[in-house]
């Protein structure tokens, strides 16, 4: 399946509503992807638990269709993926579920997990809740560019460690970690490896089996598939990994994730991993081509423009930029037509600055100077000049 050259009105970037350049943020859903869903919104409407008839019968074949497209692009069997509603959820049944698996089997038992001071929000917010649980809980440091020390875990590792719980891609500056290394590592010392993938598929090559990657969250909006759809790797052997439902009820997926399945939304999951496995390199390169582009158009227009993450690590959609002195607030009256994500909140007169730019050293006033532009299936080389031309413009000279 290769992906389509005619976007639909809303895949479309540059439009009279402006020029869209966060798909960090999310993706419109590939045309090929909403074709694909639509019957089962329709006449193949059926209940895929409905085992008596023949719209369940369809329904179930959709479902399992999208389970062995999934496990195709990351390289597991399709036995070994639950699909959630988001990978928040994903990271959430991972950290509780592996809890109470463990507290199952040994009520006293200490537990120790790992995981850094980067990481997506649903990461940190569920670590900080078990942590009030009894849990205890390392939250790394990272280097200047947001990525682990591969030396750094190694030394916080204790004979009670039981998971290690990192971010592939970083959702804000793009930085990619060790993430072979680690798993490595973890392997080695028998503790279950968990790494949020949603910024990682379709921009690095992800191989579960090969990797010795544990459990995986991921989800279909950050790769042209409908929000609302997502899944969770769970390695069924060499280690067989067990960890209990965060939903009971109808025994749905095994009994591991009861409720009844969003079946179109599934279908377009399953579809759009399928276009990314067929696509990958050429899609990978197309996109590293348009963001050193990108990078370089910046640097010539915007003097003392920083870049923040990895310069060569880095996912190949994502810039992550600073511009000392100038800050998005400044310039917002002039970019409203471009799409693009900052590094700083305000509310109530205060600013809020992202966990992640903190977390690499930055400052809360370099932070409201800071951006993310994130480039996509159809942003062309002209919509990168026309970005450009637009934060040039908006600088005051």
């Amino acid at each position: 399946m290769e992906i389509t050259t005619q976007a639909s009105s809303a895949a479309q970037t540059a439009s009279d509503k402006g020029l869209y350049l966060d798909y960090n943020a999310t993706t419109p859903v590939d045309p090929q992807v909403f074709a694909a869903m639509e019957p089962y919104f329709k006449e193949y409407f059926g209940n895929p638990s409905s085992a008596s008839h023949h719209w369940g019968w369809t329904a179930e074949n959709g479902v399992q269709k999208a389970r062995m497209q999934v496990a195709s692009l990351i390289g597991a069997k399709s036995s070994e993926l639950t699909f959630t509603a988001s990978a928040t959820e994903s990271n959430n049944w991972v950290i509780f579920g592996l809890l109470t698996k463990l507290r199952e089997a040994n009520p006293n038992q200490p537990i120790h997990f790992i995981t850094s001071n980067v990481e997506h929000s649903s990461i940190i917010k569920a670590m900080l809740a078990v942590e009030k649980q009894g849990v205890e809980v390392d939250f790394l440091p990272v280097n200047q560019f947001g990525q682990i020390e591969i030396e750094t875990l190694h030394q916080v590792i204790k004979p009670h460690t039981k998971l290690v719980s990192l971010i592939w891609v970083n959702n804000e500056i793009g930085s990619i970690n060790p993430v072979v290394e680690v798993a490595k590592l973890c392997k080695e010392k028998q503790i279950l490896f968990h790494t949020d993938a949603t910024q990682a598929i379709g921009k690095v090559p992800v191989n579960v089996t090969e990797m010795d990657i544990d459990l995986m969250s991921f989800s279909a909006h950050k790769m042209y598939g409908p929000k609302g759809s997502a899944a969770l790797y769970i390695r069924g052997k060499d280690p067989k990994v067990e960890i209990n439902p965060l939903i009971y009820g109808g025994g749905q997926e095994k009994g591991l994730r009861s409720g009844t399945l969003n079946v179109p939304a599934i279908v377009g999951l399953g579809v759009a991993a399928e276009i990314c496995k067929n696509n990958f390199e050429t899609e990978s390169a197309r996109m590293t081509s348009l963001r050193n582009l990108l990078w370089t158009k910046l640097q010539a227009a915007i003097p003392g423009i920083r870049l923040n993450g990895h310069p060569t690590e880095r996912s190949s959609i994502n810039l992550n930029v600073t511009l000392p002195g100038i800050t998005i607030e400044s310039l917002a009256p002039k970019i409203q037509k471009l799409g693009i994500s900052t590094g700083s909140a305000c509310s109530s007169g205060s600013v809020s600055i992202s966990h992640v730019l903190k977390g690499i050293g930055m400052s809360a006033e370099d932070a409201r100077c800071t951006f993310r532009i994130s480039l996509g299936r159809w942003t062309s080389e002209s919509d990168v000049h026309r970005a450009v031309e637009i934060l040039h413009g908006a600088i005051p000279t």
